[in-house]
């Protein structure tokens, strides 16, 4: 999945924060309520803007960002 088009940084909303297109809610947002135990039906639910696809796009850009971060420069590994 291409996250890229369903999650966007814009300094202007939340702080320039990872949010879903066309909402204010956070990539942190999401992840908040599924570790308060909500499930993704009842997130969905509860925000009749987002999609399944949204969510998936959460995990997918926190799973590039965790990539990303992991990565040792080659310098430093020898």
């Amino acid at each position: 999945m291409d996250y890229r088009q369903r999650i966007q940084i814009d300094p202007a909303i939340r702080g320039g924060k990872p949010c879903i297109k066309g909402t204010r809610i956070t990539v942190a947002d999401v992840f908040d309520y599924l570790g308060g135990g909500m499930s993704i039906e009842e997130i969905l639910e509860d925000f009749p803007d987002l999609a399944a696809e949204d969510i998936r796009a959460c995990f997918a850009y926190a799973a590039d960002r965790a990539r990303r971060l992991n990565a040792v420069p080659r310098e430093a590994a020898v």
